[in-house]
């Protein structure tokens, strides 16, 4: 009894310990957008509507005589501007492309994660055009490049420039990403040696044979145990990362976003997918007009480009306007992307007004750029509409997002203001050439300076 006494206050200051701790937004300040048409993707327009955001999150959203101000908020007028989410990237190489080497084909192992330079210029072109999430990849040059990185645009004054700060993970708190695999002429590489594919069936049998061994490693794993049937860790194969990273796919841990151009090879993919059981979003889908229906079929998404490899690709030859209109129609959920440089991610929006243009629903293309990405990254939970609940990352336009005259004025993260166009620093990214705005150290010494010191 005299112990349970003695551990009673132990275990309230428990509770109370734990209760501070998981509710660090009270007596957070509260943020309301008011005035603006909101788009919350999900729901219908609202005109002049409030949106209020806490602790970076979105607590409300609705009509004026509905959400009401809290008394000491900070109230941003948005009065004749659009509020929208966030714009959600499927595809991106901002920050240099990594990964892969060219010692074989196929690296599933190899993490991106580990080769992006946080302080490119890139992040703060995409915060410009109003992107918020992104999913890194490597290059497309093999069978498979290596892992992606989802990443959040925390680019505010309180949060470190670092790799680590901006990526979203995963439950066990790993960096969170798919893998990246393609197919056709990219990966077609060095006449057919040093284990590249010479051709499309070589490309999809390596493929096909790595999965097979993957499938072989989870059962040797399975059979690492002792009479009793109790883990033995000394049956256990020989670690291999590029196995493991597999059976994150197989697993359905990882989504395969698959590089993938012509219609021919879009059905392996289909078809490795169907046989494997892994999870894809088709990307570029250049010719996926073309077998609209059998995508629909199979359930799989795509994240589609209306400008693809400017010079000249021969996969891309077939690659029309109409191609997300088309997809919609069949039932696909379609998303698009940057591939930056491909498209400057300050451009994002003209994807979706040229799509609208093409035929596809007005509806379908801001879903696009938002919501139907977040799903090809299972990011629907916390970002691409404005849902209470979700985070707080959304953008404010001078007017209707499909407008080749509107402007993305401010763009927010986790309920920080990230991006302001009427800041001179953020308008040089906006609007700068190649390179505007990198980074050079404060102790960088230009050559002139160095010739006028040896002069004097």
């Amino acid at each position: 009894m005299s112990h349970s006494r003695l551990s009673m206050p132990r275990v309230l200051f428990g509770v109370a310990a734990a209760l501070l701790f998981l509710s660090p937004i009270v007596g957070a300040q509260t943020t309301a957008i008011t005035g603006g048409t909101l788009l919350p993707i999900d729901a219908p327009a609202i005109e002049g509507g409030v949106m209020l955001v806490e602790g970076g999150k979105i607590t409300a959203i609705g009509a004026a005589d509905a959400v009401k101000v809290p008394a000491g908020a900070v109230v941003v007028d948005a009065t004749g501007k659009v509020v929208m989410p966030g714009l959600v990237d499927t595809h991106s190489h901002i920050g240099g492309i990594g990964a892969a080497d060219s010692s074989g084909p196929l690296q599933p192992g190899v993490r991106v994660y580990d080769s992006i330079n946080v302080r490119s210029s890139g992040f703060r072109r995409a915060l410009a055009g109003g992107l918020t999430s992104l999913n890194i990849m490597p290059g497309s040059g093999h069978l498979s490049s290596g892992q992606t990185v989802y990443v959040k645009l925390r680019y505010g004054d309180s949060t470190p420039r670092t790799i680590d700060a901006i990526t979203y993970r995963f439950p066990d708190g790993a960096p969170m990403g798919g893998l990246k695999m393609a197919n056709g002429t990219n990966s077609i590489r060095n006449e057919g040696k040093g284990g590249f594919p010479g051709t499309r069936g070589k490309s999809a049998f390596l493929v096909r044979s790595l999965f097979i061994q993957a499938q072989e490693y989870r059962a040797k794993i399975e059979r690492a145990v002792d009479e009793d049937g109790n883990p033995d860790e000394s049956k256990l194969p020989d670690r291999n990362l590029h196995l493991e990273t597999l059976l994150e796919v197989l697993d359905g841990k990882r989504i395969v976003h698959h590089h993938t151009h012509r219609h021919d090879d879009i059905l392996t993919v289909l078809r490795l997918a169907e046989e494997f059981g892994f999870r894809v979003v088709l990307h570029h889908v250049s010719e996926g007009w073309r077998v609209a229906d059998e995508i629909a079929a199979a359930k799989v998404p795509c994240s589609a480009i209306l400008v693809d490899s400017p010079g000249g690709k021969l996969e891309a030859l077939n690659l029309v306007m109409e191609c997300g209109g088309i997809l919609e129609k069949a039932g696909v959920r379609t998303a698009f992307h940057t591939d930056d440089w491909i498209t400057d991610s300050r451009l994002f929006f003209r994807s979706a007004a040229l799509a609208v243009r093409a035929g596809m629903t007005r509806q379908g293309a801001l879903e696009s750029l938002t919501l139907a990405g977040a799903e090809m990254m299972d990011l629907q939970d916390r970002v691409g509409s404005l849902t209470p609940g979700k985070d707080a990352d959304f953008i404010i336009l001078s007017g209707d997002p499909l407008s080749v005259y509107t402007r993305v004025e401010e763009t927010w993260v986790e309920g920080e203001k990230v991006f302001d166009l009427s800041d001179p620093k953020d308008q040089l990214y906006a609007e700068g050439g190649y390179g505007a705005g990198e980074e050079i150290s404060p102790y960088f010494c230009c050559y002139d300076h160095l010739m006028k010191k040896e002069a004097n």
